[in-house]
């Protein structure tokens, strides 16, 4: 049997708190820290608000939104 497939069955086996714990390790082991991604969304978030300030965008209310794709 393969070491996934071993780890899996024991999780398997787990009670309700103990698989919601190993859920949380799991999901922390894989929300690690990208500078190079977090560099990107400032950069994407500047651009949108400078956009905005500038008057080439405009913000919507959510009403409006909604409407759209009713």
């Amino acid at each position: 049997m393969s070491v996934p497939k071993k780890v899996l069955e024991e999780a398997l086996a787990l009670p309700p708190s103990g698989k919601a714990e190993l859920v949380d390790y799991l999901l922390a082991s894989l929300d690690s820290p990208d500078r190079e991604i977090d560099q990107l969304w400032m950069d994407e978030i500047k651009g949108r608000i400078d956009a905005y300030e500038r008057g080439e965008v405009r913000a919507l209310k959510i009403g409006e939104v909604l409407q759209k794709y009713k």
